[in-house]
């Protein structure tokens, strides 16, 4: 099959990393401890660093020993003295760039430090080793022939104090793509950067309709909803009617598995589906084997990792373990040094692995995002599930869902109530709510167990939420688009009551 010059160049540079990334996956200890190696020669240059004695010659063990384990509200007096122009605070160097995290909607949004290191050496360099394993699998691959729709965050780049500046990592990567990535991306810088995220899916949708786009780059919830109205502005049923080429869409940030049923039926056959991993904090790993599950992690780009038990899960006060000694099957937390600055670092992501050669992961939620009120013991692997097969038995789809706990009250048990805001509705919501309930107690047996004989948990509250209710809540939050979501689950009623609000107006 004959390319393009420029489609043989840019696979004939990808092809010369293959080699490394085999290395990775043969030699894990090795890629961590070189990465380890770097990071302290960088720390040790720090007043963090410096305040904690590390040295560049430090072992793992004498690393842990001397530095805690930190969460965002510990590093926040750090970052913010870096916001303001301090340096060499966090890492020695100049951070210029912050990434607004645009993770699970709280009042308070997090700024993550972005180096040049880790702009270049992680975020960037992943990205190209996607696009090199992605073309190793798919030889034949017309990718670069094409236009990549990329759908990413809805604020523009902010001056503060005329030192450093803050936006979404989507927004702070499109001022710094390589110029092949940005000559075969769309839509333009100026519609991309649009913060109002309604105004930016009407003019995105009207600039891709004719374009030759082969690839679709977002979180699968947002860009669901920017493919239908694609679909709705050209009046027809599938993307292969707009996009004969399209062969990849290129998803993560949440679960694909609500949403999966929608993208059967508007998605070229032949299309692929690769799932990411990657956050404002780093980009951690990629799905590596199109036909099986499973997302390798990432082992050379600035990162070492290291992981919390979540049986043994204290928060700060948790001992973590490094790569050398994780298990298959248990549910661990996070924690992570970066070349951004971030230092033992509890990422809040919880995640299995399902293979220890090479290190592949699946991602299981939050380490905040469960529901144990109950001893229920219930997370969003759980929920995700669970509702993808109830939609396969009562013929429906969903758009976004959040679940909380009703309380015990006058003698009665507790229950968890959902809140679903469905694309497709089922026919009787009663019976959706009994397939949904039935493949949680499958999924999970303490669960099943708190359900028995409705002693503990009584059936399920399940609410048809109506249309936009989330996109109105997310509005409210000035959240909509980019890697926003709507939290799953909660161990209280807070954001359900917030969100019922909407439902009834």
């Amino acid at each position: 099959m004959a390319f393009s010059p420029i489609t043989d160049l840019i696979k004939w540079r990808l092809k010369s990393r293959m080699n490394a990334i085999e290395s990775m996956k043969i030699n894990p200890e090795i890629s961590q401890s070189r990465v380890l190696e770097n990071l302290l020669t960088h720390m040790k240059e720090t007043t963090y660093g410096k305040k904690y004695g590390v040295h560049k010659n430090m072992s793992y063990d004498e690393y842990k020993s001397a530095v805690p384990v930190v969460n965002y509200e510990s590093l926040t007096p750090w970052i913010d003295r870096t916001m303001k122009g301090e340096e060499n605070l966090l890492w020695d160097g100049p951070i210029q760039w912050f990434a607004k995290s645009s993770g699970t909607t709280s009042s308070k949004s997090k700024f993550i430090p972005v180096s040049r290191e880790s702009l270049n050496d992680c975020h960037l360099a992943v990205g190209k080793d996607l696009l090199a394993i992605y073309t190793h699998e798919n030889p034949n691959s017309q990718l670069f022939e094409g236009l990549s729709l990329r759908l990413g965050g809805s604020s523009k780049i902010n001056e503060l104090e005329n030192v450093t500046y803050y936006g979404d990592l989507s927004a702070i990567m499109i001022q710094n793509l390589p110029f092949w990535a940005e000559w075969r991306s769309t839509p333009s810088n100026d519609i991309a950067l649009i913060e109002d995220w309604e105004e930016k899916v009407e003019k995105i949708s009207k600039q891709v309709s004719g374009q030759n786009i082969t690839s679709l780059f977002g979180v699968p919830s947002w860009m669901l909803v920017l493919v239908k109205r694609v679909l709705n502005e050209n009046s027809v049923t599938s993307l292969e009617e707009i996009w004969p080429n399209l062969e990849l869409l290129c998803h993560g940030g949440v679960s694909y598995k609500p949403y999966s049923d929608s993208f059967k039926k508007i998605l070229p056959k032949n299309c692929k589906l690769l799932e990411t991993y990657n956050a404002s904090e780093g980009f951690f790993a990629i799905q590596d084997r199109l036909d099986q599950d499973g997302l390798l992690l990432m082992l050379e780009h600035g990162i070492y990792y290291e992981f919390i038990p979540m049986s043994k899960f204290h928060g700060r006060k948790s001992k973590a373990i490094n790569l050398e000694k994780v298990e298959l099957g248990i549910e661990y937390s996070i924690v992570i040094s970066t070349n951004g600055g971030l230092w033992r670092y509890i990422l809040g992501d919880t995640v299995k692995f399902i293979s220890l050669a090479p290190h592949r992961i699946e991602i299981t939620g939050r380490t905040r995002h469960f529901i144990n009120v109950f001893g229920e013991e219930v997370i969003v692997e759980n929920t995700d599930k669970a509702l993808m097969i109830a939609c396969n038995k009562t013929n429906s789809e969903i758009i976004d869902y959040t679940v909380a706990p009703i309380f015990m009250k006058d003698g009665k048990s507790g229950a968890h109530e959902w809140l679903i805001e469905f694309s497709k509705a089922p026919e009787k919501i009663q019976e959706f709510a009994i397939k949904l309930d039935e493949e949680l107690k499958k999924l999970n047996s303490d669960y099943e167990a708190k359900r028995f004989k409705d002693m503990v948990l009584r059936f399920p509250v399940v609410q048809n939420a109506g249309a936009k209710t989330f996109h109105k809540w997310l509005k409210s939050k000035g959240k909509l688009g980019g890697q926003n979501k709507v939290p799953r689950l909660s161990n209280n009623r807070e954001i359900l009551e917030e969100i019922l609000k909407f439902n009834q107006s």
